[in-house]
């Protein structure tokens, strides 16, 4: 049998349980032995009942003694006892109580996992568990048992965890031709189980260490294809040839030396960086990472400066209207004192204004252009496009980015952040890229000082922030919905601004903004905070970014426990702008483990990069950056928190035969090759391996 062949072939599998599987992404027998087991039990995870110990977490093999629905003083939840003949562990849940409750038998073995607690005896809330079947036992057979994520479709055809096994057993009988992709070499200096080694003992090991050995070749492959991509994207751009910015030119001088502030050593640092890049004739491709209020705007609009001063354009593109009008606010005030038109170019623009921008760009009249995805519409034409820069450029995809590039003759490009990036994550993500980092605020940035608080100290909280307004300072109150829902008992920016206007800040000027407003009506309310006539601000979480107001002293943000970490850093980071002292009141509403966790860490520091890393180990490189990552490889195995080893080690592998073999044309890599042209086709569009 081949890799290739069907699994229709192998005995186990009908016509019924064929559509089962190829509704799973299963076809042929190597799409089945990529369906890697979620998890293994072997002897030395699993631990009798009388051993345990309060704040562990382990495993247990145990038998469903009793179950039901218990009351308790606020509700009820539902209590299973399983009991392993060395003692009685209680499993509690109490949440989805109508789902779990159906999914217990007396006599069911469960393997269970879960954090060890202890009232009246050991217990586990909200446990994670599997049913096996009779004969897995890890500790009798002295193997390592394989769990795979089964669904209620596969039992549907009768297909359990004990026929799966069987199933993925004879496929593996047939001792299949798995062809080795990697040399000698890479498998020896990174000690890799060979493809075949790997397959067999992911599905059946017969110890913990050869389980292990498997899973990092399996975790290595995953990585390796990722940073092979990156490494023939980054070799694509510097085979392309560019005008390079030799020139400081007069803008560059005029505008730094005018500057009231002095730049931090961090920001020369980096405007270094990148002057170095453009007075090359090869594509910058560059990410500037710096923490909110950093100061990445005045870096972006000097080398902007330096750009210009070669007889050029350049390109500004935001992912929100708000931001790209501060940023077009900015980037005007400095660059009207050199006589540079900059334009904005947003969605609702009149026919007539933004038909004078399109003509002054394509004659090269408009020097800087800011705008939103309105830039890379069919009709946007640049005469002499050699610079773009893109903020918060993970929210853009990679085909938004490409047609930008596309408007000029390769030019270079800077992408922003201010959500500070752990390392791991960044060369995962952004391995194409050169790194900068401003890793110093402002010497005047006084910390904002943060503080959790409960629903009863609103009164307070509210008094103290009359007190700020008082003393002429503004304050904001943020929202995470616009108005309630059904599903939803979160308070509302439109009901809260009402109780405010009318009850609590009477005497006060107050302003709303929120996304369902029109932008006019937007743009007037943010206009009246930037001139200090709104003294307070209701808004949802639009006002994100692109808000800087000095006078801003004070964030209350509403039921803070419903977001995540790098939002509310991001939030806080719209005051402490000025030289007065600022606060961050978070409002916890509902508490859990988890928003607990994350709230302390608000409380702890400002430090965006200690944030960040925090923000990855609790929700996972996916929601990191508030977004599904489109455009990016889906891992089955890998695991971009815990695999940094992992990732080092397949990037250098992978960069090396980039380094000396660009196209994967050699016969060594041509097995490497195949796969990446077989597998990751839809990533082949933004580079070349021709």
């Amino acid at each position: 049998m081949k890799f290739s062949d069907p699994i229709t072939l192998l005995k186990n599998i009908g016509s019924k349980r064929v559509e089962v599987f190829n509704n799973h992404g299963i076809y042929t027998l190597y799409d089945l032995l990529y369906y890697f087991p979620r998890r293994h039990l072997d002897r030395t995870s699993v631990k009798n009942i009388k051993d345990l110990i309060k704040g562990e977490s382990c495993t247990i093999i145990a038998t469903v003694q009793t179950f039901g629905v218990k009351p308790i003083r606020k509700g009820k939840m539902y209590q299973v006892i399983v009991n392993d003949k060395s003692g009685i562990l209680t499993l509690n849940w109490f949440n989805s109580i109508r789902i779990i409750k159906n999914l217990f038998k007396v006599g069911d073995k469960l393997a269970i996992h879960g954090k060890i607690d202890w009232f009246h005896g050991f217990s586990i809330t909200h446990p994670e568990f599997d049913k096996l079947d009779k004969n897995d036992d890890p500790i009798s057979t002295g193997e390592v048992i394989p769990l795979y994520p089964l669904t209620n479709e596969f039992k549907s055809v009768g297909i359990d965890q004990r026929i799966f096994r069987k199933i993925i057993k004879e496929a593996l009988s047939y001792k299949l031709n798995i062809p080795e992709i990697y040399s000698s070499e890479v498998l020896k200096n990174n000690t890799l189980f060979s493809l075949s080694e790997a397959l067999q003992n992911i599905h059946y090991s017969s110890s913990n260490k050869k389980l292990n050995k498997a899973i990092k070749r399996l975790k290595f492959d995953e990585h390796f294809f990722l940073q092979l991509f990156m490494a023939i994207r980054k070799k694509s751009i510097k085979s392309l040839g560019t005008k390079s910015l030799n020139d400081i030119g007069p803008y560059f001088r005029t505008i730094s030396e005018s500057l009231n502030f002095e730049l931090t050593s961090a920001q020369k640092k980096v405007i270094q960086e990148i002057h170095t890049d453009i007075k090359n004739n090869v594509p910058m491709n560059r990410l500037l990472q710096g923490d909110v209020g950093s100061g990445k705007t005045i870096v972006s609009i000097l080398v902007s400066a330096l750009a210009l001063g070669n007889n050029t354009q350049v390109a500004i593109m935001a992912p929100t209207e708000i931001l790209a009008r501060q940023h077009f606010s900015s980037f005007k005030a400095e660059f009207d004192k050199v006589q540079i038109s900059c334009a904005l170019l947003v969605g609702n623009m009149k026919k007539k204004e933004r038909l004078s921008i399109l003509n002054g760009l394509a004659l090269g009249k408009v020097g800087v252009l800011v705008g939103t995805h309105a830039l890379i519409q069919e009709d946007v034409i640049f005469k002499s496009l050699n610079l773009v820069i893109i903020d918060e450029q993970h929210r853009f995809g990679v085909n938004q980015r490409a047609e930008l590039l596309n408007k000029g003759e390769n030019p270079h490009f800077l992408a922003m952040t201010a959500t500070p990036i752990p390392r791991t994550l960044s060369i995962t993500y952004n391995g194409d890229m050169e790194l900068s980092i401003i890793d110093e605020l402002p010497k005047n940035r006084i910390p904002v000082t943060t503080k959790v608080v409960k629903p009863e100290r609103l009164v307070k909280v509210f008094n103290f922030i009359k007190d700020q307004i008082k003393q002429n300072h503004q304050c904001m109150v943020i929202y995470p919905l616009v108005e309630e829902s059904e599903k939803s008992d979160l308070a509302a920016a439109v009901q809260a601004y009402e109780n405010f206007r009318t009850k609590i800040f009477k005497k006060v000027s107050i302003g709303l903004v929120h996304g369902k407003m029109k932008t006019e009506e937007k743009d007037l309310i943010m206009n009246s905070f930037s001139k200090n006539e709104i003294s307070l601000l209701i808004s949802t979480t639009v006002i994100e970014v692109g808000v800087d107001i000095p006078n801003a002293t004070v964030m209350l943000i509403e039921h803070a426990e419903r977001f995540g970490l790098t939002q509310l850093h991001q939030l806080r980071g719209r005051v402490g702008r000025g030289t007065g002292k600022s606060y961050c009141i978070l409002v916890k509403r509902k508490a859990t483990n988890a928003s607990n966790k994350r709230l302390d860490i608000m409380e702890e520091t400002n430090d965006g990069f200690l944030i960040s890393d925090h923000d990855l180990k609790l929700r996972g490189p996916g929601e990191f950056f508030g977004i599904k990552q489109s455009g990016f490889f889906k891992f089955k195995i890998a695991d971009l928190v815990r695999d940094g080893p992992i990732i080092r080690a397949a990037r250098k592998a992978a960069f090396d035969i980039v380094e000396n073999d660009k196209n994967l044309k050699r016969k060594s890599n041509k097995l490497i090759r195949n796969k990446f042209v077989n597998e990751y086709s839809q990533y082949l569009d933004s580079i070349s391996l021709s």
